[in-house]
């Protein structure tokens, strides 16, 4: 298949690249050239821009679109509607398109979230509801031969968020370790070497739909990955489990400063536990938890000291919480 990738060298698009390559396929990937410009330096490489540069994509045609970069709705409809000719479209968008996760089990049909208002592009703020207005615009152009894939976190190799890449690396680092809440606490992500995978899958079938992509609900708990992480650590770590409301009370930031974390208020019960029913069935697999973590330490050791301080407590934050913690 001749295969166009919107993005391509950041992440998940390399990761789908180079599944697409070596499963035989004819990539041609359309980006600005900045990031990691000496990837896939033996492919086709379109430079351009999503915001008025398109011209590279017009009077071309490809069998399918893979577009792993698109999150502002007019943005999506300028690229379908140069691509309109293209036999199949996929747009990578995100579980935090629903409005509703106060339960455990949220399906694809389930309902979204709006605009805080209607001209927003704040995706600070309306970063789901803007990803779901991105689907639309897919739908619209493609109709049945479009396919949307609805990710939770993205953990792996070459993550540049470190919102799960933190564990490995700071048991890595041994000590005390401050965990929050509790060990049997679920959680959900999926690693983005079998989303890529996935995706390939249902674009070689043409494979039409929405797909909430992760890790069964229940199969990963927080207890689980941090045995993980020190099974594959070199330095012996202590972990100390700090009660959730607590660490809420010391204004402790969920998410990015504490990874994986989310305080569990009522509003949020569900929001690891979103059914992947139809994804598995239309064949995503998941590599063993132990594997990921693996990878993803390998991986972090080989960067460069200074890459990966965006993400996680700060040492001295750390100690100062755990000092203080009941």
């Amino acid at each position: 298949m001749r295969i166009l990738v919107l993005g391509g060298t950041v992440f998940l698009g390399r990761h789908f690249v180079t599944a697409a390559v070596a499963a035989g396929h004819e990539v041609t990937l359309f980006n600005r050239g900045q990031s990691e410009p000496h990837l896939f330096s033996d492919l086709e490489q379109l430079h351009g821009d999503r915001d008025g540069g398109l011209a590279p994509l017009l009077d071309r045609r490809w069998d399918a679109v893979v577009d792993t970069s698109g999150r502002l709705p007019r943005l999506v409809a300028a690229s379908a509607a140069a691509l309109a000719t293209t036999s199949h479209y996929l747009f990578v968008s995100t579980i935090s398109v629903y409005r509703d996760v106060s339960s455990p089990g949220v399906r694809e049909n389930a309902p979204a979230l709006a605009l805080s208002r209607p001209d927003s592009e704040d995706e600070g703020t309306d970063y789901g509801a803007l990803k779901f207005l991105c689907e639309q615009e897919v739908r619209s152009a493609f109709g049945e031969r479009a396919t949307i894939v609805r990710p939770g976190l993205i953990v792996g190799p070459w993550d540049p968020s470190d919102r799960f890449t933190y564990w490995p690396a700071r048991l890595d680092r041994g000590g005390d370790v401050l965990v929050p809440g509790r060990p049997d606490r679920r959680i959900q992500f999926v690693d983005g070497r079998d989303l890529a995978a996935f995706m390939l899958r249902l674009v070689e079938q043409r494979i039409p739909g929405t797909f909430n992509a992760d890790q069964p609900p229940g199969v990963v708990t927080m207890g689980a990955l941090m045995a993980a992480c020190q099974a594959a650590a070199t330095t012996p770590s202590r972990l100390h489990w700090v009660d959730d409301e607590w660490l809420a009370q010391q204004g402790v930031g969920q998410w990015m400063e504490v990874p994986l974390w989310i305080t569990p208020t009522p509003d949020q019960m569900g929001f690891y536990e979103v059914d992947c029913t139809a994804a598995i069935a239309a064949g995503l697999t998941h590599r063993s938890l132990a594997e990921t973590v693996r990878d993803t330490l390998s991986w972090h050791r080989g960067r460069e000291p200074h890459a990966w301080s965006r993400t996680g407590l700060a040492p001295e934050r750390e100690r100062e919480l755990l000092a203080r913690a009941p």
